[in-house]
């Protein structure tokens, strides 16, 4: 079985190995893979894994061999399953390694406003501290996590994840979802509308999947209902977001701040109008990045294609 990884940088930049794979078949990998390249790298592969690289009608029609795609990642927009259908071809997804390394990315950004380190450990180290007249100084605001209410939208693993850490810090816990969940341990939990959450939250946070209806959830209308003081953070989909009424929002004070793991479009444009934002923290796509979560990713997509060979293929997305 020939076995073909389009972009496998970003899944192992060189702390992993391919070893799994290699016990299925012959691999060949490449750290990345241009649109115009795909057919000609793969024009001989049974398997294709990718995880960023799109396989569109064209490119799938022109890969006689081709009779699995496994998706490095959970997001599988990037496949035109109908091509893939007509052509009988199992597509897989990775489901649930990353929900750890994710909600602890989120609680990274709500510490990091509680107490900006920081920017406080910038001041020292350009002396601040040193010329004070005191034994401390705080150049911003400070702010204790037990009492605040988070509002959480989404309620799958990542979001009952993030629950159950603001539940440790003492925190309230609003969830808009579009079922109700009974989680043992996150009884406490209130579900609540959309409308009500921004209202109530000191903190929102997404975990949606990103659909017709969450396109561009965050908007000037959404963000009037939010208080000013509250604290919006995406680690889930850029399309979440109007970024440009983000940003107004942002530099005319309308919120506190935000926190981005995920744009638009990715990477961004110099002029995407949050980079340069006032208060918003923006880290480049690192949230599902671990090295655990990475392992669990390689040994997930390896069991996923080995299950395949022995005609019990599991978490297939088609076929």
């Amino acid at each position: 079985m020939n076995i073909v990884v389009l972009d496998g940088y970003t899944l192992n930049p060189g702390d992993l190995n391919w070893d799994a794979f290699e016990a299925l078949g012959q691999v060949t990998v490449y750290d990345r893979t241009d649109l115009a390249q795909v057919v000609e790298r793969a024009q001989e592969a049974d398997v294709i894994l990718t995880n960023k690289t799109p396989l569109n009608a064209d490119m799938i029609a022109a890969l006689p061999r081709l009779r699995y795609i496994g998706v490095l990642a959970t997001g599988y927009n990037i496949i035109d399953l109908p091509a893939a259908a007509a052509k009988g071809i199992t597509v897989t997804n990775i489901p649930d390694y990353s929900t750890m390394s994710v909600a602890q990315l989120v609680f990274a950004y709500v510490l990091e406003h509680c107490h900006h380190v920081q920017r406080h450990s910038d001041a020292v180290q350009d002396g601040q501290w040193s010329r004070s007249e005191h034994f401390m100084f705080a150049n911003y605001p400070m702010f204790e996590l037990a009492g605040k209410t988070i509002g959480i939208v989404g309620f799958g693993q990542i979001g009952q994840q993030v629950a159950r850490l603001a539940v440790a810090f003492g925190m309230n816990v609003r969830v808009n979802s579009r079922t109700k969940k009974q989680i043992a341990g996150l009884e406490a939990v209130e579900f609540t509308s959309l409308e009500q959450l921004l209202a109530a939250s000191d903190y929102v946070t997404l975990h949606c999947p990103l659909t017709e209806q969450t396109q561009r959830l965050i908007n000037k209308d959404t963000i009037r209902l939010m208080k000013t003081n509250a604290f919006l953070i995406n680690t889930a989909r850029g399309g979440h977001i109007a970024e440009e009424e983000l940003a107004t929002a942002l530099n005319e004070g309308r919120i506190a701040g935000a926190a981005v793991d995920v744009l638009s479009v990715e990477p961004p444009p110099t002029s995407n109008p949050l980079i340069g934002a006032r208060n918003c923290l923006i880290t480049p796509h690192i949230g599902w990045a671990t090295y655990e979560a990475r392992q669990r990713l390689m040994a997930i997509a390896a069991n996923n294609l080995a299950q395949y060979q022995t005609g019990t293929p599991i978490n297939r997305v088609y076929g």
